[in-house]
């Protein structure tokens, strides 16, 4: 919002709303086979169920288990590579095979991409036997046994039978079904605690943003109700949770129980360097069946790409963070649909976004430029407030508003006009800060210096780390800055200076604004900073457009002139303002004959 020389409350408490919001934005944005290919799937499946049970050396994994005795056996598909260990019998390393890692050492997306491995997943149910020892499943030794896309693990306790069948499935999905036979005369509950540690993998390049995005995920209501818990504590003892989730920036690790979750509870705790993010634990009750556990899940092991997770309707969906209400509608609807539109002319992901900019700019044209033309109005007006300034000196300051909204009225200008802009911006800006982190399609797409669109840029490297900025400088948060620099040197002399002693200089409020802009974008998606370095780059353009094309400045100062001469005519907005500014006088001189009674 632009003035000249001076500004009225509210436009500061206007400004000031802006820059809170954006402040906590701040710190508070993804058919059939040939013949050929078929024979080929084929053989791999009789290879898979030749080699699927081998053994595997197990250390520092149980020490009452010997560790030949340990087995291994796989299942793969297009989608997913999983193998189970037979301590346990459960999964132990799930590969996403479409998708690569972030290699810090190379500084590219070289590795495979695993969820699970080296033993950073660990489950199993935990119940009492009769004498109320407590017996977990996650320190049985299973024997597996492959059939196709099907791995059984089997264990005995104490002459009860318990299984395992794992079914591997289209859609990252891995059917999971608990058997048990014998059960009652080992223990008398009625339930089972379901207990899951998880340490979340480091996949991405920017770790401070990956392990934010990391935290617990769930629905419950029979699927209609969704939530999601980045506290230290979890708990949910009063719902049935239909599935519990560990979410990460682009991917996610999901069990959902049939009959659900109960008592449900866990914790989490951040992991500050190393190989993984976060420490997740998950504790919850599954009801049994005449002390029989035979109860169905499902493990989604999957990317949340917004169709894939439609596509199960479980809910899924809402476990992509593009944020709540209107902002996710802009995302979901107008923003992915937009870039994928887009992306369909054959662009490669920068020039989609600089001309996604495009697009938005010329959306929010006649408001944007209602904006810079109001901001050109009060350049050319500026001779006339020195004027009111100079002969209203020594005045009292509510005097030298009137005589200032005076002149305002005169141009046609409308101060508040200059705030609408501001406020569509906002939720824009938000929705672009949970588009580009979390937009799976642009996941390893690189544009000039920039490596992958929803990680920062690291050209310049620094050989020390500097306070809320890191080791790097990102080149685009730097351009970003600097034209976000050049915008405010161009709109700020409009800007009227603090008239009263103690008033806030706007000024250099201005020139603060768009610097912190550089600590927030240096680790955040380069994405983002570019977007928004066009954006205000398009911004300069249009006020030069303004100024030396369409304003007339002569034009302008004549209109005032002859206004001058005209008798008064206010309109509903200037009587109000001329009514309140009325009123705080009265109020002034009371208070100042109160003083001087005392």
């Amino acid at each position: 919002m632009q003035e000249n020389k001076g500004i009225d409350k509210s436009q500061m408490i206007s400004f000031a709303v802006l820059c809170l919001v954006l402040f906590g934005f701040m710190f508070y944005f993804q058919n059939k086979q040939s013949k050929e290919e078929q024979v080929k799937a084929q053989e791999q499946k009789i290879e898979q169920v030749k080699n699927a049970v081998k053994q595997t050396q197990a250390s520092n994994i149980n020490p009452n288990v010997t560790p030949n005795a340990i087995q291994t056996a796989s299942l793969n598909n297009k989608e997913l590579n999983v193998e189970f260990s037979s301590l346990g019998g459960q999964v132990s390393k799930v590969q996403l095979s479409e998708y690569k890692a972030y290699d810090h050492k190379t500084d590219k997306a070289d590795l495979p991409l695993y969820l699970i491995d080296k033993k950073n997943s660990n489950y199993g149910f935990q119940f009492k036997d009769k004498t109320g020892k407590v017996i977990n499943t996650k320190d049985l030794v299973f024997t597996p046994a492959v059939n196709g896309n099907a791995v059984t693990m089997t264990a005995d306790l104490n002459g009860a039978v318990i299984q395992f069948i794992y079914t591997l499935l289209p859609k990252y999905t891995l059917d999971f079904k608990v058997r048990t036979k014998g059960l009652a005369a080992v223990t008398s509950d009625n339930k089972a605690d379901f207990i899951w540690d998880y340490n979340v993998r480091n996949l991405e390049k920017g770790r401070a943003q990956e392990q934010s995005h990391s935290e617990f995920s769930y629905a419950f209501n029979n699927y209609k109700d969704y939530d999601y818990d980045g506290r230290t504590e979890m708990s949910e003892e009063k719902e049935t949770l239909n599935w519990i989730g560990v979410k990460q920036q682009f991917f996610t690790s999901v069990i959902e129980a049939k009959n659900g979750f109960t008592n449900s509870k866990g914790n989490q705790e951040a992991i500050e360097e190393g190989e993984y993010l976060k420490k997740l634990n998950f504790e919850g009750f599954v009801q049994m069946t005449g002390s029989e556990l035979n109860q169905d899940f499902t493990w989604y092991f999957m990317p949340l790409d917004l169709p894939l997770l439609k596509s199960y309707d479980k809910n899924f969906d809402e476990i992509l963070p593009l944020g709540w209400s209107f902002i996710g509608w802009m995302n979901r609807y107008f923003f992915m649909w937009l870039y994928s539109l887009i992306a369909g002319w054959g662009l490669s992901a920068g020039w989609v976004i600089f001309a996604m900019t495009i697009i938005v700019k010329l959306i929010l044209s006649p408001i944007m430029y209602k904006q810079h033309k109001l901001s050109a109005m009060m350049k050319v007006i500026r001779p006339e407030i020195d004027e009111v300034n100079a002969k209203l000196k020594d005045a009292d300051p509510m005097k030298k508003q009137q005589a200032t909204m005076e002149i305002y009225r005169k141009a046609g200008v409308n101060q508040m006009a200059g705030c609408l802009p501001a406020l569509v911006q906002i939720p824009i800006f938000y929705a672009l800060f949970r588009f580009f982190p979390n937009f799976i399609d642009l996941r390893g797409q690189g544009f000039w210096f920039a490596k992958d669109l929803t990680a920062y840029d690291d050209l310049i490297k620094l050989p020390f780390k500097i306070p809320f900025l890191g080791d790097h400088l990102s080149v685009f948060a730097i351009a970003c800055t600097i034209v976000i620099l050049i915008y405010t040197v161009m709109t700020s002399g409009n800007m009227q200076q603090p008239q009263q002693e103690g008033m806030p200089n706007m000024k250099v409020l201005m020139y603060i604004f768009p610097i912190t802009f550089l600590f927030f974008l240096n680790t955040s998606a380069s994405g983002l900073s570019w977007y928004y370095f066009v954006s205000n780059a398009i911004n300069i353009l249009i006020i030069l457009v303004i100024k030396y094309v369409i304003l007339d400045e002569k034009k302008i100062h004549a209109q005032i002139q002859a206004n001058k001469e005209k008798p008064k005519s206010e309109g509903k907005f200037q009587k109000k303002m001329r009514e309140m500014m009325e009123k705080a006088q009265d109020q002034q001189k009371i208070q100042e004959q109160q003083k001087k009674k005392k």
